[in-house]
C-alpha cells in the first residue's frame, strides 16, 4: 500500500471519488497511489481546477509512470480542445519526457508477448512492469492524436501512423494477455485498472484507424495495422461503462467521435442519443465543469436548438478563467450558432473576438470575419469600422505551416481570398455559406427547416443577381456553381429532393465551364451520391461516390472529401444492395 503524509486511508478514497477535500502530500510511490493520486487530478481538471491538477502531478512526474502519462494528458487535452500550435509543441515535448519516464518501469528488452507470464508470478514489480507497456502505449497514442489534430494531410496520417506501429502492437499484445487472464479481473484493481487502459487503446486505435480512406489503410495495413470501427466503439463502450480511472477518457473520446469526428470526417450521422447518455452521469457529477458544458452545448447546437447552445457556451465561457483556449473554442461554435441562422452582426462579434484573442489560424478567423461582414448590409458594415476589401488581402499573408505542411482549410481562404488582390476586385458570393458546407454545416443547419427556409431564400437571391448581372466576371461560371450546390443542400434537407437533384445536375452539366472552384464537382457528385442514398437507390449512390473518389484529384479540401467518400461507402456496405 502506498504511504501518504498521515496515511490515513479513508481521505484517500475522499480523494479519489471527489477530490474536493485537501489532497495529502505522498512522501513515497507506490502503483496504487500513483493512480489514486491521477484520478484526483483529472477531477480536479474536470471540476476546472486545471493548474492544480498539474501542480498534484508535477513532483512526480519524472519518477512515477501514471504522473507523467497524468500530466502530458492534461497538455495534450489542452492542445486538441484549442489547436494552436503553441500547446500543441508543449504537448509534444512533454509527452517525449513522460514516454523516458514509463520506458524506465518497463520490462528491460521487453518483448510485450511475454508479458502473460508476468501476470501469473504476480509481484509488485511485475505488475508495475505490466501498467508500464500500457502507459508507454498511451503517450505514444498521444503524439498519434496530434497528428490528428495537427494537419488532415494524408502524407502526414502516413508518417504518424509508421511512428506509432509500436504502441499499436503493445496494445494488441496486452489485450491478448488480458483475454487469458480475464479471472483476475474481479480480484485485482489493478488489473481493473490495466484493463480500463486496453480497452481505452484498442478501442481509439480501431476507431481511429476505421476513419481513413481505403487507398491509406491499406499501406498501414501492410505493416501490420487494421482498423475495425464497430469492434472500436464496443471497446471504448466498454470502458467508459467501467470504474476505472479511464472511464471518463473513453467517455471523451466517444463524445468527439460523435459530436465532431463523425460530422467534418464523415457523413455527419453522429449518434447523438449515445452522446447525451455518456455525458449525462458527469454532468451531475461536475454540473460546472467547463469541458462537460461545452459538450452539452454541441450536442445542443446538433440537435438544431442553437439558443440552448449558446446558453451552455456562454455558461462554459463563465465557469472558468484559467483555460482562455477554451473561450475561443466557445467563441467558434458561438460564432457559427449565429451563423447557422443569419444573425450576422452577433457571428461577426465573435469571429473579431477570435482575430484578437486566438493565435491558431489567423487566416482562417481573418478570412471568416470577411466572409460574415460580406453577408451583411453597407450600413451594417460601415458601423464596424471594417475594410471588408482590406481584410480579404490579409488572409495570405497570415497563412501558416504545421509540420512543414500548409493547413488545408487556410489554403482554401487564400485561393478564394486572390480574387480582392486586384484593384477592382470580383467580391465573392455567399462566402460565409461556402464556409460553412466545408465545416459540414448545413449537416446542422438541415435540423431547423425554419433556419434552412432562410438560407434558401439568401441563396436564391444571389442566384436571381448573378442570373441579371448585365457584366459577368470570369468568376460567373463558379460562382454560379456554388449556388446551385448550396441550393441543393437546402433543398435536400426540406425534403424536395427532386428540386435538390436538379441543382446537383445542373453543377455537374457545367463542369467545363468552371475556371477555379474545381473543388465543386467532387463534392457535388458525393452529395448526389448522398441523395441517392437518402432515396434508397444505393447502386446509383454507390457510383457517383466512387466516381467523385476516383476521377478526380488536386482540388481544393479533397483530403476531407475522401474522409468523408471513405465514410459515405462503408455506411453503403451494409445496405440491401453493395458498393461496387
Amino acid at each position: 500500500m502506498a504511504h501518504v503524509g498521515n496515511g490515513a486511508t479513508a481521505e484517500e478514497e475522499d480523494c479519489f471519488e471527489d477530490a474536493f477535500d485537501r489532497i495529502p502530500a505522498a512522501c513515497q510511490m507506490d502503483l496504487h497511489t500513483a493512480i489514486q493520486e491521477t484520478q484526483c487530478a483529472l477531477n480536479l481538471v474536470l471540476n476546472n481546477k486545471f493548474s492544480e491538477a498539474l501542480d498534484l502531478l508535477k513532483p512526480w512526474w519524472r519518477d512515477s509512470m501514471y504522473h507523467a502519462l497524468g500530466y502530458s494528458s492534461i497538455l495534450v487535452m489542452q492542445a486538441t480542445m484549442t489547436f494552436e500550435q503553441r500547446d500543441i509543441q508543449t504537448a509534444m515535448a512533454t509527452i517525449k519526457e513522460a514516454l523516458h519516464t514509463c520506458q524506465r518501469f518497463r520490462k528491460r528488452n521487453s518483448m510485450v508477448g511475454s508479458l502473460s507470464s508476468l501476470i501469473s508470478k504476480q509481484s509488485n514489480l511485475q505488475e508495475e512492469e505490466m501498467h508500464a507497456e500500457i502507459c508507454y502505449a498511451e503517450c505514444l497514442l498521444q503524439k498519434a492524436t496530434l497528428t490528428f489534430v495537427q494537419d488532415e494531410n494524408m502524407i502526414s496520417f502516413i508518417k504518424g501512423g509508421i511512428k506509432i506501429r509500436t504502441s499499436y502492437q503493445i496494445y494488441k499484445d496486452c489485450q491478448n494477455v488480458m483475454n487469458v487472464t480475464q479471472d483476475l479481473a474481479g480480484q485485482s484493481d489493478s488489473f481493473r485498472q490495466f484493463e480500463g487502459g486496453v480497452k481505452l487503446g484498442i478501442g481509439s486505435f480501431n476507431l481511429m484507424l476505421s476513419l481513413l480512406p481505403q487507398r491509406i489503410l491499406r499501406l498501414l495495413e501492410f505493416i501490420g495495422f487494421s482498423g475495425n470501427r464497430e469492434f472500436g466503439l464496443s471497446q471504448l463502450r466498454e470502458g467508459a461503462s467501467s470504474h476505472s480511472l479511464r472511464s471518463i477518457l473513453c467517455a471523451l473520446t466517444l463524445l468527439f467521435y460523435n459530436t465532431y469526428v463523425s460530422l467534418i470526417l464523415g457523413t455527419g450521422e453522429g449518434n447523438l442519443v449515445e452522446a447525451e447518455a455518456l455525458l449525462e452521469p458527469y454532468q451531475h457529477k461536475y454540473p460546472k465543469g467547463s469541458i462537460i458544458l461545452f459538450y452539452s452545448a454541441r450536442i445542443a447546437t446538433l440537435r438544431g436548438n442553437f439558443e440552448k447552445a449558446r446558453a451552455r457556451y456562454e455558461e462554459c465561457i463563465g465557469s472558468q478563467q484559467e483555460w482562455k483556449q477554451i473561450h475561443h473554442l466557445c467563441y467558434w461554435e458561438l460564432m457559427w450558432t449565429h451563423s447557422y441562422q443569419q444573425e450576422w452582426t452577433e457571428a461577426y462579434r465573435y469571429a473579431d473576438l477570435l482575430c484578437k484573442e486566438s493565435r491558431w489560424s489567423k487566416a482562417i478567423y481573418v478570412y471568416q470575419k470577411a466572409a460574415i461582414l460580406s453577408m451583411m448590409t453597407e450600413e451594417e458594415v460601415k458601423k464596424t469600422g471594417e475594410d471588408v476589401v482590406e481584410l480579404f488581402r490579409q488572409v495570405e499573408g497570415l497563412k501558416q505551416r504545421l509540420a512543414g505542411k500548409s493547413i488545408p482549410t487556410e489554403k482554401f481562404a487564400v485561393r478564394k481570398s486572390r480574387r480582392y488582390k486586384a484593384a477592382n476586385p470580383v467580391l465573392l458570393v455567399v462566402p460565409a455559406l461556402e464556409m460553412m458546407y466545408v465545416w459540414n454545416g448545413f449537416t446542422i443547419v438541415g435540423k431547423r427547416a425554419d433556419s434552412t427556409e432562410a438560407l434558401l431564400v439568401t441563396i436564391e437571391t444571389a442566384e436571381e443577381q448573378l442570373r441579371n448581372d448585365p457584366n459577368p466576371s470570369e468568376f460567373h461560371p463558379d460562382d454560379s456553381c456554388l449556388v446551385q450546390m448550396l441550393k441543393g443542400l437546402c433543398l435536400k434537407h426540406l425534403g424536395r429532393l427532386l428540386q435538390a437533384e436538379l441543382c446537383f445536375t445542373q453543377v455537374l452539366s457545367s463542369e467545363r465551364r468552371i475556371r477555379y472552384d474545381h473543388y465543386l464537382i467532387p463534392f457535388t457528385l458525393y452529395e448526389l451520391g448522398l441523395l441517392y442514398k437518402q432515396q434508397g437507390d444505393f447502386t446509383k449512390a454507390a457510383t457517383y461516390i466512387e466516381n467523385a473518389k476516383t476521377n478526380y484529384k488536386d482540388y481544393s479540401m479533397e483530403s476531407r472529401l475522401h474522409f468523408r467518400i471513405h465514410a459515405a461507402l462503408s455506411s453503403l456496405k451494409g445496405s440491401p444492395v453493395s458498393t461496387p
